[in-house]
């Protein structure tokens, strides 16, 4: 209070120097108006919080909508954060929330901090008991829970927001949202400033490829994804078509279809075990009866990707989206 006293009386006093200067006439006294007006200028600029930084800062309190349309008021930014999603999970570390962050789901394991955490159970169907007694001001869910089971957890009294994130612009718009909600949007724009970046990146590499190539990808054993999906999406910003993209969600693949598409480009999850086999996905694809005749396979084109990668609709896409460029385009994308 003393110090806005006395920078008010300064101005006050500057105010009244230039009213009698000016009285007086003169070039001297314009002089001195012009120096004093600065110099008023220069003790606002450094005063001042700039403009940018306070639009930055979240204003409580804050009312926002998840993907099911229910409506959240928050009066604060949360301190205790449950997150029973990996993608989830990972935009919220991402977003420096470790110490607010009291649960995850048991398959949460990126960062490394949050294999620390408490778990809450699985993430279609996660432990009630354990996400009550970790007492949470807000749980978030994403792709994976059913609507029924957000709807059970809300008549349990627990506030689950959750997500739905079918675009590479829609994980964008939730990474914005949790740095709204959680007073860390500064920490979400540098986040989507690179997720930006490494898309024209890559739309500007591709686009001038000879041929636009033909892609098929198996995330798990015997399922690849359509049109209105965000890992379709990364085939197509990577400058391919998805052979699949004439079908809608999450598919379980005709092996004969799969043939006659002829992909140039097969990708698949690295490291993936078949649970009925107990063999990689790799060599399934490999050894289907007639999948030899499809070109990706002669030419040795059948690419594993990190599934976390591509799976996952968190900050970690973007990193998604280069591998799916690079393995399609590997004379393009460095």
């Amino acid at each position: 209070m003393k110090t806005w006293w006395n920078k008010s009386l300064v101005v006050v006093m500057i105010a009244a120097l230039t009213v009698m200067l000016a009285a007086c006439g003169g070039t001297a006294a314009d002089n001195k108006t012009q120096d004093n007006n600065q110099a008023a200028e220069q003790t606002d600029h450094t005063t001042k919080p700039d403009s940018s930084e306070q639009s930055l800062k979240t204003t409580y309190p804050l009312t926002v909508k998840d993907a099911t349309g229910e409506e959240f008021t928050f009066d604060k930014a949360p301190e205790r954060i449950v997150s029973v999603s990996p993608a989830e999970t990972e935009s919220l570390f991402a977003l420096g929330l470790d110490q607010e962050i009291v649960g995850v789901s048991d398959f949460d394991d990126y960062p490394q901090a949050a294999t620390t955490k408490p778990k809450m159970g699985g993430i279609t169907k996660p432990n009630e008991e354990a996400i009550i007694a970790a007492n949470p001001d807000i749980v978030f869910t994403g792709i994976s829970m059913k609507e029924d089971v957000v709807k059970k957890f809300r008549d349990l009294g627990i506030s689950i927001f959750k997500v739905d994130p079918k675009s590479y612009d829609d994980v964008i718009s939730n990474i914005e949202l949790y740095g709204q909600i959680t007073d860390r949007q500064q920490e979400a724009k540098d986040i989507v400033d690179n997720m930006k970046k490494v898309r024209e990146d890559v739309q500007a590499a591709v686009k001038d490829a000879a041929e636009k190539k033909k892609v098929y990808v198996e995330f798990s054993p015997g399922w690849t994804v359509g049109k209105g999906e965000f890992m379709n999406e990364l085939i197509e910003i990577a400058g391919a078509e998805n052979i699949a993209a004439t079908e809608t969600g999450w598919i379980n693949i005709n092996e004969e279809n799969i043939i006659k598409s002829n992909p140039d480009v097969i990708l698949y999850s690295a490291g993936l075990i078949d649970t009925e086999t107990n063999k990689p996905l790799e060599e399934l694809i490999k050894n289907r009866q007639g999948w030899d005749q499809i070109t990706a396979v002669k030419d040795n084109h059948v690419i594993g990707v990190d599934s976390n990668l591509i799976s996952r609709p968190g900050p970690r896409v973007a990193d998604g989206l280069k591998e799916v460029a690079k393995a399609i385009y590997p004379d393009l994308v460095k």
